[in-house]
């Protein structure tokens, strides 16, 4: 039960660090935004680490499927969808359905990541055009 509060915490401030993110993407602040986003995957890294000791043997990440057609990342849709999934994830914990919320915790960390390769991306070629 120890993890269940911890997974929520984190979970909580993942949900804080998108809901962060929304103005910034809106104000163009790339700074804040990047910083935002670095927090959201940090969160999501622990909450998985807590989620893989707590599960532990009952999951087959193999059938989790991911859109791996998502090749170039629209920040604002994807960032809904994360936000929607650490929403589900935290109604999922708080019923004790922990597969469930891993899963959508484990989806919502592989769209963190598509946006951060987004941004790294984004400014090599803005590093190359100076």
């Amino acid at each position: 039960m120890a993890a269940n509060k911890k997974i929520l915490k984190a979970l909580k401030s993942a949900i804080t660090y998108v809901d962060n993110s929304m103005p910034a993407m809106d104000k163009k602040d790339e700074n804040s935004l990047a910083d935002s986003i670095w927090h959201v995957a940090a969160e999501l890294e622990y909450v998985l680490f807590l989620f893989s000791i707590t599960v532990r043997d009952k999951v087959d990440k193999s059938k989790w499927k991911l859109n791996p057609k998502l090749k170039k990342v629209e920040l604002g849709p994807t960032l809904v969808t994360v936000q929607d999934l650490l929403n589900e994830a935290e109604k999922c914990t708080k019923n004790e359905k922990l597969l469930a919320a891993y899963k959508s915790a484990y989806i919502a960390r592989h769209y963190i990541v598509k946006v951060q390769k987004e941004f790294a991306r984004n400014k090599r070629e803005a590093l190359k055009k100076k």
